[in-house]
């Protein structure tokens, strides 16, 4: 494919910020450069961000400690290719970020499904996104292989190879490790229905080709092969709904399906995320209210109502925040660890839209 062959666990030889100076200004006039740096990583990067270009420079250095950032995958309809997108918290804008080697091909909308986009299914896990499954233009699975983009090296590696590519299939992370369950191949088949493929991360040789995707215990049935689901991983357990709103859990530890209790389903009106794996919450399209799972009574509890929520498509949660792709295209973030919550839109680029948003560390930026 022409992407490098990584192993997505290793991190790059990072250099001391004070290595890429090129003979600028001091930090800090009158301290060593090391005890400058330490100071200034206690000031919120808001505050330095406007102050001067070399206290800028350190914000996107590997030394200061990592920002949560924005990225979004979006379709352009001007020449109907996948892009991805990051919003800079700290600037407020949007940057480009460089394709795979080769473009990504994949269908998203076609004239059979007027009502519906063909799925872009993607995950975040470990400081990375992977684009996991998609459709090609003759209707096949888009991906053999993972493939991974890494906002430290600002690059794209590929990971192991599938067994079976697939699409419309349930993906989702829970720790270091990627699952992908049911879906459809090339053509139907009851076995890939009915499939759950694992790909630990912790497990990694020094080689990508050492990896490999582990087969684990199967479904009972094929009732989750027609949908691309968001399998959420939450206490150990992945949690999978399809559009009829069937349900069932994944016990990661024990290797079992599980059924899943009754009022987690019936709450389970739109895109659901987890916050670290432990708080569920969950948006009702219809109503366009913001819900949290309670497990000790199995139901869910209103947070908040927006008439922007209505629609919603799809849900990210990392550090106390939700980032909601709404119906309209907007994405709202919604600060859920504030009493009331707080919330924010962002607007898309124009002529691009979102089909799904995932919070990673800040892209580095050398050439700041």
């Amino acid at each position: 494919m022409g992407t490098k062959s990584l192993n997505p666990r290793k991190r790059l030889k990072l250099l001391p910020y004070s290595d890429h100076r090129h003979h600028q200004q001091p930090l800090i006039p009158g301290l060593p450069e090391h005890v400058a740096e330490l100071c200034l990583s206690r000031v919120p990067p808001s505050l330095l961000y406007s102050v001067c270009r070399s206290w800028r420079r350190l914000i996107y250095s590997p030394l200061f400690p990592p920002l949560p950032s924005l990225y979004t995958l979006f379709f352009s309809s001007s020449d109907d290719e996948i892009r991805l997108l990051n919003f800079d918290p700290i600037s407020s804008t949007w940057e480009s970020i460089p394709p795979p080697p080769n473009p990504l091909r994949l269908l998203v909308h076609h004239p059979s499904f007027i009502s519906r986009n063909l799925p872009v299914q993607s995950i975040s896990v470990s400081g990375y996104l992977v684009l996991l499954a998609a459709t090609a233009p003759n209707f096949v699975p888009g991906l053999s292989h993972p493939l991974v983009f890494s906002p430290e090296s600002r690059s794209w590696s590929i990971g192991p190879p599938m067994e079976t590519p697939r699409r419309w299939c349930a993906a989702g992370v829970l720790g270091l490790a990627v699952y992908v369950a049911s879906g459809i191949g090339s053509n139907f088949s009851s076995d890939v229905a009915k499939s759950l493929e694992k790909w630990d991360l912790e497990e990694e040789g020094e080689e990508m080709d050492d990896s490999k995707w582990k087969k684990m215990r199967q479904l009972k049935d094929g009732r989750f092969s027609r949908d691309a689901i968001d399998a959420v991983g939450w206490r150990r357990k992945l949690c999978i709904v399809n559009v009829a709103k069937q349900g069932t859990l994944y016990d990661v530890d024990n290797d079992i399906w599980e059924e899943m209790p009754e009022g987690m389903v019936a709450g389970w009106r739109g895109p659901v995320a987890a916050m670290d794996e432990e708080v569920l919450y969950a948006v009702d399209e219809s109503k366009g209210v913001l819900t949290r799972y309670i497990q000790e009574n199995d139901n869910w509890e209103a947070i908040m109502e927006k008439k922007s929520l209505r629609g919603a498509r799809q849900m990210a949660a990392a550090r106390g925040r939700l980032c909601v792709i709404c119906g309209d295209g907007e994405i709202l973030i919604i600060d859920v660890a504030a009493s009331p919550p707080k919330f924010w839109a962002v607007e898309s680029p124009p002529e691009l839209e979102p089909l799904a948003v995932h919070v990673l560390p800040r892209l580095s930026r050398p050439d700041i």
